[in-house]
This record gives structure tokens, C-alpha cells and sequence, in this order.
């Protein structure tokens, strides 16, 4: 009996992806993905041309957000799937986050230009390609220009707390982000809760809050995760009556956690997401 790959987390050029939302969808099913998400962060934009590819495909294309949000002063990531792109609290939300972007951009510029580092601004708009911003096409923009070897180098020596180029963000509420997904028909999910390298009680107390707000279900499964990363998680959706999900979070790069559709098995004593669109 064949089994259902799902793949419920994935990123486009229209945010920090390498591959337009055309090719994704078509990697995709060639690499026998059956359902996918398009969830790029506080953007819809890719959805459109990922639904042209997919119609003659045999893959199932779910519309998708990553909103950005800040809790407890370090920030979370909510994925809302199968959503209405086109509801407007929706879309004013994302504005909002958008333009929030724009100005941490050039803040990020700011602090690098203070340490030696030109044109970092232009640089990262040349990787966006007239789409939204993030660290990720600064930390582009540094490895080409010699700055560091590899993003993850970036990150660890520029973009983190305590470093030249980082800067605090402030992002949407859980509240906010919840009600906009929900408000579009959406389904909320917390996307890969084990990398946010909190301590069970402060998980415990992440899920509570977004479970109060309506929250639906956590990525229990995110790249290659460690088993007991996902025992531990699968253990509190089923405590705390929530729902699962899974998904590469690929964004078409050689370092990705894990390629399209190539994550573990969903485990059988968690509730799947998408019973709840079956």
C-alpha cells in the first residue's frame, strides 16, 4: 500500500527561498511529494504562480503563510495552512510585518556600515528580487562578498544577539498572527517548536498560550530532527489534545535541515493535520 507524502513546509523566492514557486512545485513532484504547502514568511506572494504549476501536476498544493511573531522577546514562527490569500485582515497583517521588514533592513545595513561593511542594504535587495526582506539575503550579500564563508557563518558571526549586524525584532503578537490565519480559514501551526531551544516548561507554556488563542496543531516533525525531539513533541500534542504536522522548511538550498518530502514518518500515535481536511 502506498503512502501519502506530505510536505507542509516550504519556502519560495517571493521570501527567502533560492527556487520560484513554479519550480518548487515541480521538484516537488518530481521527488514524489504528494501534498504540499507553500509557506513563505509574512508573504503570500508565491501562491498564484504555485497553483498555475501544480494544476496539471499530480500534487496537491495547500496555500500557506509562515507569519513572524514575537513571544516571550525571542520570536516563534506560526505556519497558517490552507488559507484564503486574498482575505484582507489577512493581507493587512502581512503588510504590516512587510513593511516592519523594510525597516529592519535598513537598520541591519546601519549597524554594518558601522563596522566596515558597504552597500549591504543594495545587496540584500539585489538577492530579494523586488521581494520581501530577510537576514537571510544579508547573509547572501556578506558570503559573496568574502564576509563569511557560508550563511550559517553569518548568522553565527553577524545576525544573532550580541553581534555588529543583529537587531531585535518586533513582530506580530501570537494573538494577532492566530486571528489572521483564522480569520482566512486557515489552519495555525507552530512551525518547528524543537529549534526554538526552549526548556519543556517554557514549551509547555508556548503551547498553552496557543492552544488559548485557538491554535490547532505543532510540526512534529521538521528536517532531520532528533527522534527524541519528536517523542517529546508528539508527547505534549497528544497532552495538551493538539494536532500534528510535518515539513521539510526547505528552501531549496544544499544546507537545508532535510529536501522536499524527505523527512521521517509521521508517527501513527499522533492526530495528522490533515484529517481536518480530509
Amino acid at each position: 500500500m502506498s503512502t501519502t507524502i506530505y510536505d507542509l513546509h516550504t519556502h519560495s523566492t517571493a521570501s527567502d527561498g533560492t527556487l520560484h514557486p513554479a519550480v518548487l512545485v515541480q521538484q516537488a513532484a518530481d521527488q514524489g511529494v504528494d501534498v504540499l504547502a507553500l509557506t513563505d514568511h509574512d508573504c503570500t506572494a508565491g501562491l498564484a504562480e504555485a497553483s498555475v504549476a501544480s494544476a496539471n501536476l499530480a500534487l496537491r498544493l495547500i496555500h500557506g503563510v509562515e507569519i513572524s511573531v514575537t513571544w516571550n522577546q525571542g520570536t516563534i514562527h506560526i505556519l497558517g495552512l490552507k488559507i484564503d490569500q486574498g482575505n484582507l485582515a489577512l493581507q493587512l497583517g502581512l503588510q504590516m510585518l512587510q513593511a516592519y521588514r523594510n525597516e529592519r533592513a535598513l537598520e541591519i545595513a546601519h549597524q554594518l556600515q558601522k563596522i566596515g561593511i558597504e552597500g549591504a542594504f543594495e545587496g540584500a535587495l539585489c538577492y530579494a528580487q523586488g521581494n520581501i526582506l530577510s537576514r537571510t539575503h544579508f547573509a547572501r550579500f556578506l558570503v559573496e562578498k568574502g564576509y563569511a564563508k557560508d550563511i550559517q557563518s553569518v548568522f553565527k558571526h553577524y545576525l544573532v544577539p550580541s553581534k555588529p549586524g543583529y537587531v531585535a525584532s518586533c513582530w506580530a503578537t501570537l494573538e494577532q498572527a492566530l486571528a489572521w490565519i483564522h480569520n482566512a480559514g486557515g489552519i495555525s501551526v507552530i512551525a518547528h517548536p524543537a529549534r526554538y531551544k526552549l526548556t519543556r516548561k517554557r514549551l509547555i507554556q508556548l503551547f498553552g498560550e496557543f492552544k488559548e488563542c485557538g491554535g490547532i496543531a505543532l510540526e512534529v516533525i521538521s528536517g532531520h530532527q532528533q527522534p527524541e525531539e519528536t517523542a517529546q513533541l508528539v508527547g505534549l500534542a497528544r497532552e495538551l489534545d493538539l494536532f500534528g504536522s510535518c515539513g521539510s522548511d526547505y528552501h531549496g538550498t544544499q544546507n537545508d535541515r532535510a529536501h522536499l518530502g524527505q523527512i521521517s514518518s509521521f508517527p501513527v500515535d499522533c492526530k495528522p493535520v490533515w484529517n481536518l481536511w480530509q
